[in-house]
């Protein structure tokens, strides 16, 4: 009696409830696959292969193809032959594109942030600051995985406070297809600095927290940009330099 009178007032508001289905295998994979990616995991110009994949993560397959193919799709990854695919090599137009598109987008998204963000959004991201602790060199990938991960944290804590439902998921296909690129930036530029002074991560980090508790979206802007550019700018140097050292 009762399920009748809950189908009878459904259907009176017109409403068509569809069954609830369970997350299937490929979009764990999927989901695995673009964590790593925005986390830096992979390097520039990795290949990956779809048994290899399979195997780490203890599938087969069938759905490690299907997700692969999605990433393809969104310019994540880079489709080659014999089942395999490849992280987009580091090219100068490449990280000119993603530079300048990040500046624009996250820029706007930490101005809109900076009138939303409370006291708890604040506390937030200086716990963040704080799991960093005081060393920041990248002498190994281990080191870098987790200044990666804590790396996203910090600057996602942010834009979830923008408000924009449209910024977010932007944010996030750009990060997909810029942090293999970002991640060989950071490690070459800590590596070139490591016997300079020069700030760290962290001050610029700061700067931006700072900026948003006095509700100052440019200076949060300023800081922002600064932080992501140090080293795609570094990079673009290298770059630079490698074509011209290359030229007849």
């Amino acid at each position: 009696m009762k399920q009748s009178r809950a189908k009878t007032a459904a259907d009176a508001q017109g409403l068509r409830l569809v069954p609830v289905e369970r997350e299937t295998v490929q979009d764990r994979v999927y989901k695995e696959l673009r964590r790593a990616l925005i986390g830096g995991l992979f390097e520039p110009g990795q290949v990956l292969t779809i048994r290899g994949l399979a195997d780490a993560m203890m599938t087969s397959t069938m759905p490690v193809r299907e997700a692969l193919g999605r990433l393809v799709s969104e310019k994540a990854l880079e489709a080659l032959p014999q089942r395999s695919v490849r992280v987009p090599p580091v090219t100068l137009e490449r990280v000119e594109d993603l530079l300048n598109t990040r500046i624009l987008i996250e820029g706007e998204a930490i101005a809109l942030a900076c009138a939303r963000m409370g006291e708890r959004d604040i506390a937030e991201l200086n716990h963040i600051l704080s799991e960093w602790g005081d060393g920041h060199d990248l002498n190994a990938p281990s080191d870098f995985d987790r200044e990666a991960t804590l790396n996203q944290k910090f600057h996602f804590a942010i834009y979830r406070c923008s408000g924009s439902s449209v910024l977010l998921p932007m944010i996030e296909s750009l990060w997909l297809q810029s942090s293999p690129c970002t991640r060989f930036a950071t490690y070459a530029f800590s590596r070139a600095i490591k016997d300079r002074v020069s700030p760290d991560v962290d001050y610029y980090h700061r700067a931006m927290v700072n900026a948003l508790e006095r509700r100052d979206p440019d200076a949060a802007r300023a800081a922002l940009v600064t932080d992501i550019s140090r080293p795609f700018t570094f990079l673009r140097e290298q770059l630079q330099k490698s074509d011209t050292t290359s030229e007849p």
